[in-house]
């Protein structure tokens, strides 16, 4: 008699494809998030463009010597998600991965209305923002062709 293959669960199967996603996850990049920042998300990105694509270094001091608003929380998001690295790689030295801001982007958070007081007892709607923002830092060492283009950057 011809054997039958056995066929696996489907619950089974989400299960192995769930954990290889966490492991995945345990040696890929850091993601930090921020939520609520009461700052508008326009100037939130103003700052978020600075950093984009900078080694964390540089970043770090971009941020430190930035006069506006949402600086220093940004400053605190990166020192977060750099400490999120160290504790995931801990085989790897911090100086030795050459790390960098991958990714950064800001969403539009929540937004709070108030009614200000208008003439002739009228009342204008003042919307008070907020914002979320997400923060990506991986290193350099795991893709070769990033590095390539950084070392053609910096002789020219």
């Amino acid at each position: 008699m011809a054997e039958v293959a056995k066929k696996t669960k489907r619950s089974v199967l989400k299960r192995e494809k769930r954990d290889a996603k966490k492991e995945a996850a345990k040696n890929g990049p850091s993601v930090a998030k921020l939520k609520n920042v009461p700052t508008s998300p326009r100037k939130m990105r103003l700052i978020a463009d600075l950093i984009r694509g900078e080694r964390v270094n540089k970043a770090l001091n971009i941020l430190k010597y930035e006069p506006k608003v949402g600086a220093p929380k940004l400053e605190k998001l990166l020192l977060s998600a750099i400490s999120g690295w160290t504790a995931k790689h801990t085989d790897l030295k911090l100086e030795e991965a050459d790390l960098y801001v991958k990714d950064i982007f800001v969403d539009g958070g929540r937004i709070l209305k108030r009614l200000r007081p208008a003439p002739q007892g009228r009342a204008h709607r003042v919307r008070k923002r907020s914002n979320h923002v997400t923060l990506i830092v991986d290193s350099f060492k795991k893709s070769g062709a990033e590095v390539v283009t950084t070392e053609t950057e910096t002789k020219e």
